[in-house]
């Protein structure tokens, strides 16, 4: 039986941005989702259903379907970024109690996302939680290698001078946690609450069980808030 990763001596705290740092039932990734659906069917020039089926292959084995698309048909990125998240951002509603959870939270506050700034820009404003945060790592920040490549979390660390030993990382998927607990991070995952509608794949869902998974939450704040209580106990 595993023994998860404590949170004593986390000076770093790492969150991934869609569906992690809001709720997975607002399906604010469904308008990116289709919009790169759209992308594909464009720029191949094939149906709806054939550009599905080539957007969910790529994602699931490049990390990004930008990342298939530019690898197998010369995609640029800015224009593909562009596109995909051009996106209606008001479903987002301020968060205060996050927002409050997160502040108390003793350390480095940092997003580690695939997206791009400007995308993480207009969450964390609709949000209300921007102001929380050193730093947004992006895909452009990555060199266009998307989460789970091992040389993204390397190139992260050393950009942002993060020791992952003394660090936790939240995602709301499994996959992308694999590295970051072999480098020594506390693993969150994050998951949906299971009372509200979700549209995932069903390999997005999995990995609850892993070893590299240390803790699971469908209540972010909560967690947060738990965590903050803790940590500050701990050193009163």
């Amino acid at each position: 039986m595993k023994t998860p990763r404590a949170f004593t001596n986390i000076d770093t705290w790492v969150f991934d941005l869609d569906n992690t740092l809001y709720p997975h039932h607002v399906n604010l990734w469904q308008q990116v989702d289709a919009r790169i659906g759209e992308y594909i069917g464009a720029f191949l020039k094939v149906s709806s259903q054939e550009a599905r089926r080539i957007q969910k292959d790529y994602y699931l084995r490049y990390g990004t379907s930008m990342r298939g698309m530019m690898t197998e048909h010369g995609v640029r990125a800015d224009d593909y970024l562009a596109y995909v998240h051009r996106i209606d951002h008001s479903p987002l509603q301020p968060n205060p109690a996050m927002g409050a959870a997160i502040a108390k939270l003793t350390g480095r506050k940092l997003i580690l996302t695939n997206g791009s700034t400007d995308h993480a820009d207009a969450v964390l404003a609709r949000l209300g939680i921007g102001a929380h945060f050193e730093a947004v790592f992006d895909i452009i920040a990555a060199e266009l290698e998307p989460k789970p490549a091992p040389q993204t979390y390397d190139k992260f660390l050393r950009l942002h001078g993060v020791e992952p030993t003394r660090s936790a990382m939240f995602e709301d998927l499994a996959r992308n946690l694999v590295v970051p607990h072999q480098l020594g991070m506390t693993t969150v995952l994050v998951v949906p609450d299971g009372t509200e509608e979700v549209v995932r794949e069903d390999w997005e869902l999995e990995g609850r069980d892993a070893d590299h998974v240390d803790h699971v939450t469908d209540d972010l704040t909560g967690f947060l808030q738990g965590l903050a209580a803790s940590t500050n106990s701990q050193k009163s």
